[in-house]
């Protein structure tokens, strides 16, 4: 029987009542499948997948289908944001098959789990004819599956052994150059972001450009950036009238997205908007920060301080039938009936045209110039059309409402939520309103209370209880917590810090960080595995070195390991971090591929400083600082005397006094911010 009732996960829920015999991942299935000696079937997707949703309707809901993995097959779904440890080993596996990946992912193993065949979407009689075909060789030729299988797994275990390097790299701006070098061949003059399509955002890519370029003085590179970051703002992939960024647009111009919004988008984007807008004041990005987190607190945070997970691509359409994207494109007639005599104009902003067209007589809003140049041509005053706009986006927001909304996927991920959580923190920075910080430290205790148990270990999943499976009704905090985890809640902690000095949050962040050392560091590799070792083992150890659309867990650990190493004037730390970035140098051969670890090595470069700030008004120069882009700065504080190594015997009773240091060597103390700032920005 299907025994996906017994879930929380909203994606394995989706699936609860189909007729195919699905189970959960666990150890009892497993060794079911070896006891019965059967091919395992295992299904992994995510509930804002609209592809999954196609196979799970043309396959799954299938009952000719389902006669067939219920008769010969064991069969495993797999929530891959719930278990992101499976899902990377298993793509892994289709990746050397296929030479390509994505959701959803289909993989066929033996009855110990080593996989056999796999692939992504398979329409439903290519579907069928595969399994048929390999049921019937794991029957009469079982000799064949195996020697492949061994084959397969021997190609996995190769993938997770990394080079390491014990001669010392210099950290210079050379290898840098030469990456970017060569990386900017690829880059999009018109629209921004890389010349192919489909376009993700990959936030990462453009925090490393953004502080590559400012402390280079690379103008070029800054450009590019700004170019990027105001063509994503400006409509389709960011919902203008709601806020918010969906997963990625599927042409060059950032216009039509795959319309899911995902919350570790929007925390990174956030972060990364509000470091550029302290660079340049552009008042768009501070637009693009404020709807986002607008929409971040009306749709997806949680009375207990949490975040929800992501909202589906698909919605119901006028006919009561689940289509992509229904519940935000427009028709003219719909526009012309709601903007009357303003519709000309909002055609112009918008481009209700054929730019701005979609399929079906569709439109996704999107703009093309900036509101400066459009007042111009038209012969309006930039405020007068701004307030339209506000006006207009009001206005679509309200009809837009009375649509069927996209289906919520409302479980809290630990380390999705630490990612929003700095992007609050950030956004706190940059822009000074209070509440963004409130709802920062309200998602830590969060955090805190509801995910860090009492034996010292993280957890990966939350549920509230209002919502969920039959068997569900009380909240609760499942699946121990993975390298993402405790890598991005220690850098949440972190950047609270940076914010309040209250020391707390460095204290959290380094007994997660010792937590790490213990169930996760492996001295032979000289990286953290992605799974605890706790945990029981796949079929294959993990170790997730490659940036992507979120940062490796390892790169960020790295961060992390080199600020807690300054604050707490911790050797190991530091000498971890260097030799992790070293190894990982060997490596970079594509450098958008690695761009949090190239961020990582700048920290080592020669305009890397440390700032403390001890004294009576130290939070009032720290919020003055904070509005600064200065990533190359370490900043450290306290309005008490402090017991942090970094800040010992710094504090003064009568004064407030600014330290700057560099590499373990200080500067006379003084008291001058002016003095100190034009020292520290570049």
């Amino acid at each position: 029987m299907n025994e996906l009732h017994l879930e929380t996960s909203p994606y394995l829920l989706q699936h609860a009542n189909n007729p195919v015999h699905w189970k959960a991942w666990n150890a009892n299935v497993l060794a079911l499948a070896q006891n019965e000696n059967k091919l395992i079937i295992i299904s992994i997707g995510y509930s804002a997948c609209h592809w999954c949703h196609v196979m799970e309707h043309e396959s799954f809901e299938d009952n000719d289908v389902a006669a067939v993995m219920n008769s010969n097959f064991i069969n495993i779904k797999i929530d891959r944001e719930e278990r992101p440890d499976i899902d990377a080993v298993y793509m892994k596996a289709v990746q050397i098959m296929t030479g390509h990946g994505g959701w959803p992912m289909n993989v066929v193993a033996l009855p110990d789990g080593r996989p056999i065949w796999g692939g992504t979407y398979f329409r439903k009689n290519d579907w069928i004819n595969s399994l048929e075909r390999l049921q019937e060789l794991y029957t009469e030729q079982p000799q064949t599956i195996l020697d492949y299988a061994e084959k397969l797994n021997d190609g996995l275990q190769s993938l997770s052994i990394i080079s390491t390097s014990d001669s010392e790299t210099e950290f210079n701006l050379d290898i840098l150059n030469t990456l970017v070098s060569k990386w900017q061949k690829s880059f999009d003059l018109d629209f921004g972001g890389m010349a192919r399509a489909p376009k993700f955002m990959m936030p990462t890519n453009y925090e490393f450009l953004l502080r590559y370029g400012y402390q280079t003085k690379n103008q070029t590179i800054l450009d590019f950036v700004n170019l990027t970051l105001t063509k994503m703002a400006y409509g389709g992939l960011f919902d203008t009238v709601d806020g918010g960024f969906s997963r990625y647009s599927v042409d060059m111009k950032w216009h039509v997205p795959h319309f899911e919004k995902m919350l570790y988008d929007n925390g990174q984007l956030v972060s990364l908007y509000a470091n550029a807008y302290k660079l340049t004041r552009n008042k768009l990005f501070q637009e693009v920060i404020e709807k986002t987190l607008t929409f971040i607190e009306k749709e997806w945070l949680t009375k207990e301080g949490s975040f929800y997970s992501a909202l589906d691509a698909d919605s119901l359409n006028k006919e009561n039938h689940l289509e992509e994207g229904a519940f935000y494109v427009w028709t003219k007639p719909e526009l012309q009936t709601l903007l009357q005599e303003d519709f000309e104009l909002f055609t112009v902003v918008f481009n209700v045209n054929e730019f701005g067209f979609w399929e079906h007589q569709n439109y996704v809003l999107i703009q093309n110039q900036s509101l400066d140049e459009i007042a111009k041509q038209q012969n309006i005053s930039l405020d007068k059309l701004g307030q339209k706009k506000k006006y207009w986006e009001q206005l679509l927001y309200i009809e837009r409402e009375k649509r069927s909304k996209p289906r919520l996927d409302d479980k809290c991920l630990t380390s999705w939520n630490a990612i929003m959580l700095k992007g609050f923190v950030d956004a706190y920075k940059a822009l000074g309103n209070q509440k963004y910080l409130d709802i920062a430290v309200q998602n830590a205790h969060f955090i805190i209370n509801t995910v860090w148990s009492s034996e010292g270990n993280l957890m990966h999943s939350y549920k509230d209880g209002t919502r969920g499976g039959a068997e569900q009704s009380e909240a609760k905090a499942t699946i121990n917590g993975f390298l993402e985890d405790y890598s991005h809640v220690i850098q949440a902690f972190i950047s609270l810090y940076e914010v309040t000095f209250d020391e707390q949050w460095l204290h959290h962040a380094k007994q997660l960080t010792d937590h790490a050392f213990d169930n996760f560091y492996d001295e032979k590799q000289q990286f953290f595995s992605f799974t605890s070792h706790q945990d029981e083992a796949l079929i294959t150890q993990h170790f997730e070195v490659e940036d992507n659309v979120i940062p490796a867990s390892n790169s960020v650990m790295a961060d992390a390991l080199f600020k807690l190493s300054i604050y707490f004037n911790n050797g190991y730390y530091e000498k971890v971090c260097q030799q992790m970035v070293q190894n990982m140098i060997l490596s970079i051969d594509y450098p958008s591929a690695f761009s949090n670890w190239l961020n990582v090595m700048l920290h080592f470069s020669e305009q890397n400083k440390e700032l403390a700030i001890c004294g009576a008004n130290t939070l009032v120069y720290l919020n003055k600082l904070n509005q600064n882009y200065l990533p190359n700065i370490i900043i450290a504080g306290s309005t008490i005397v402090s017991n942090l190594p970094f800040l010992a015997n710094r504090f003064s009773d009568n004064e407030t006094l600014f330290y700057l240091c560099q590499n373990k060597t200080c500067q006379k103390p003084t008291t001058d911010l002016k003095e100190i700032s034009q020292e520290i920005v570049l």
